[in-house]
C-alpha cells in the first residue's frame, strides 16, 4: 500500500554482534512519510539493538541505513539528530528539577542576541518558553505553566514533554520506545492521541511497543521481528491481534503469497 513511496528511513541488511551473541541478524527494515510503524517482538528478538542502530546508539557490524534514499553513517545519536530522527526511550531523558522549556531545549539552548549572547552566553529564556508553549499547545497536552519543575508533573505529563521536544526537533521520523508503558488506562489514551497528532503533521512515528490493543489502535503498519530479523510487515486491518502474536512467537508465518500458515510441530520445535 506504500510500496510506492520513497521511504523516509530504511535499513537493509544489519548485524550486529556482542561476542558471540547475534543480537540483529540480518534485519531490514522502513518507514514511510505519515505513518505510524509499530515494531512488536517477544523479549530478546532483537527489536531494541534494531532501534539503537537506527538512531545512532549503537553502530551496526554490517549492513545499510537509509535517510530519504540516501546512504547514512550514523556513529552517535547526534548524528541521527543530525538527519532529523528523534528518539523518546523509556527512561524519557528528562531532568526533573528543571522546567519544561528548559527540558524542551536541553543541549539546544537558544542564546539571546548581541553581546549578552555571544559573550556572556546569555540564554534567550522568554523565547524559549513562548516556543515550547506553541509546541505545547499545538499538541494539545496540558499543563499548568511553561515555567513548572517536570517533577511536578504526572507520568502522562512527563510522557508528553518529551514527546513533545522530539515533535519539535524532528524532521524526519520520531521513536518511542514503550511510551504507555508505566502510564495507566487514561494517560495512555492520551499519548496514543499525542502520536495521533505527531502522524497528522505529517511527521511518521516507530513505536515499539509490547501492548497489542494499543498497536493495534495507532499503527498503520506492524513490523513483527523475531530472532534479530523482521520475519512479517502486515496491516491491523488485514491481519488480527492473535495472527501477529503468532507470527512474533514463531507458531505462524507468511508464505511465498503473503498469507499466514501455521509452522508445522516439528520445525517450530527446531527439529528440522
Amino acid at each position: 500500500m506504500t510500496s510506492a513511496k520513497e521511504t523516509t528511513l530504511s535499513a537493509r541488511g544489519l548485524v550486529k554482534r556482542y561476542g558471540r551473541v547475534t543480537a540483529i541478524d540480518g534485519a531490514d527494515f522502513d518507514l514511510y512519510p505519515g505513518e505510524v510503524l509499530a515494531v512488536v517482538g517477544d523479549n530478546g528478538a532483537g527489536k531494541s539493538s534494531l532501534i539503537k542502530a537506527l538512531s545512532g546508539a549503537v553502530v551496526p557490524d554490517a549492513g545499510e541505513i537509509k535517510v530519504d534514499g540516501a546512504t547514512v553513517h550514523f556513529k552517535t545519536p547526534l548524528d541521527a539528530r543530525h538527519y532529523g530522527i528523534e528518539t523518546v526511550y523509556q527512561d524519557l531523558a528528562v531532568a526533573p528539577a528543571l522546567d519544561i522549556a528548559s527540558n524542551m531545549f536541553l543541549g539546544r539552548e537558544k542564546r539571546r542576541g548581541g553581546p549578552f549572547g555571544a559573550v556572556f552566553r546569555k540564554l534567550d529564556t522568554a523565547e524559549m518558553r513562548g516556543e515550547a508553549q506553541r509546541i505545547l499547545d499545538e499538541l494539545g497536552i496540558g499543563v499548568k505553566s511553561i515555567t513548572q519543575a517536570v517533577e511536578t508533573l504526572s507520568g502522562g505529563q512527563r510522557q508528553g514533554v518529551a514527546v513533545a521536544r522530539a515533535a519539535a526537533f524532528g524532521t524526519k521520523a520520531v521513536i518511542m520506545d514503550e511510551p504507555t508503558a508505566a502510564l495507566g488506562v487514561a494517560e495512555s489514551a492520551k499519548v496514543l492521541e499525542l502520536i495521533g497528532r505527531i502522524r497528522d503533521r505529517g511527521l511518521p512515528v516507530v513505536l515499539i511497543s509490547h501492548n497489542m490493543p494499543h498497536v493495534f489502535d495507532i499503527a498503520d503498519r506492524i513490523h513483527v521481528h523475531r530472532l534479530g530479523r523482521r520475519v512479517a510487515l502486515v496491516s491491523p486491518k488485514t491481519h488480527s491481534m492473535n495472527q501477529v502474536v503468532g507470527l512474533l512467537t514463531g507458531a505462524l508465518r507468511l508464505d511465498e503469497r503473503g498469507e499466514v500458515v501455521e509452522v508445522e510441530a516439528a520445525t517450530h520445535a527446531g527439529l528440522t
